[in-house]
């Protein structure tokens, strides 16, 4: 966009879908054209907002569309890639910030790996960086990149050749609120696409998380992941941010949550035994590495909250939104 082309630097369209976004697009924008690179536009499709998420975006050189009537990130994204010019196309969201050299590092990675779906994650540290939001982006930084090839590619740094991604139809439309990357991911994979995450991609995200809205969160992404996940028939694949360690931390909560009721009913003292040789395992062994990103990230205090919090009070929202998920998946399945 600004300075010397270079024909190494291929051109890369930023698309962003926004809803309602006027707290952090203005932010998200400043961002992206405070990039170091030298070849890229933005396209900004916005999703009817009622706020003056318009007015913002209007300040900034890019391309404005906006959608007849409100329909969702997936529509969103697909209007979006049909209005680009660039053979990269990196999807991002309006409440990510992008470092200086995020578009540079899109570029090279693409440079080794044209034929994959190349992911990005957040930065360990988040915007705001408050308990709540930063324990959210260390969880999903290490959720996301702890394994390779990852299950699936995050729309929140989504990198993808603009002949590929019109090949693939784009994103479905007709899906649930979240996780049509996830869905995208798994189509493009039996498509014999290769899924891959570069560490080196990284956006700051803007949680601006309470105990509630982290809460809320993981209730409704928990419901979400269910749904999918028992259409998809893999509840218990190693799927990013529905990660195995989150997995055995919630059955492990509610395990036991079962040992102490029969401690009190009827006063075995091997359930409290067994309480502890559980929880040894679920944070010593199963979820040593989290620990250790927590650690590494914020020190010994933070790490020994955010143990407190992932273990004690984060799975009750997961367990209620997983039964949540499970409930709605039968009704549907009956109707």
């Amino acid at each position: 966009m600004t300075g010397k082309k270079n024909f190494m630097n291929k051109r890369i369209s930023v698309i962003i879908p926004n809803y309602n976004g006027s707290s952090t697009i203005g932010r998200c924008l400043e961002a992206v054209f405070s990039s170091e690179y030298d070849n890229f536009e933005v396209i900004v499709t916005d999703d009817c907002s009622t706020d003056n998420s318009a007015e913002i975006i209007n300040k900034f050189l890019c391309k404005f569309i906006s959608l007849d009537k409100h329909s969702g990130a997936a529509r969103a994204r697909n209007t979006g890639a049909k209005n680009i010019s660039g053979e990269i196309l990196f999807f991002i969201d309006a409440d990510c910030l992008l470092q200086k050299n995020t578009l540079a590092s899109v570029n090279k990675a693409f440079l080794t790996g044209e034929d994959a779906i190349i992911g990005g994650t957040y930065t360990v540290i988040s915007y705001d960086d408050s308990f709540f939001s930063t324990f959210q982006s260390i969880l999903i930084n290490y959720s996301e990149t702890k394994k390779e090839p990852p299950d699936y590619i995050p729309t929140h740094a989504m990198v993808i050749a603009r002949d590929i991604f019109i090949k693939s139809g784009g994103f479905q439309e007709n899906f649930l609120p979240l996780l049509e990357d996830v869905e995208f991911s798994h189509r493009l994979r039996k498509m014999g696409c290769k899924l891959t995450m570069n560490s080196g991609i990284l956006v700051r995200h803007i949680f601006n998380f309470t105990l509630i809205k982290s809460l809320k969160n993981a209730f409704r992404k928990s419901m979400y992941w269910t749904i999918y996940s028992l259409k998809n028939k893999d509840l218990l694949t190693d799927s990013g941010a529905a990660s195995i360690e989150l997995k055995f931390n919630v059955a492990s909560f509610f395990l036991s949550i079962f040992l102490l009721l029969l401690f009190f009913l009827a006063g075995d003292g091997i359930s409290i035994i067994l309480i502890f040789v559980l929880q040894a395992i679920n944070i010593r062994i199963v979820n040593r590495k989290l620990v250790k990103a927590f650690l590494g990230a914020k020190g010994l205090l933070f790490a020994f909250g955010s143990c407190l919090y992932y273990t004690i009070l984060y799975p009750l929202p997961v367990g209620a939104g997983a039964f949540s998920g499970i409930v709605k998946y039968i009704w549907s399945y009956k109707r």
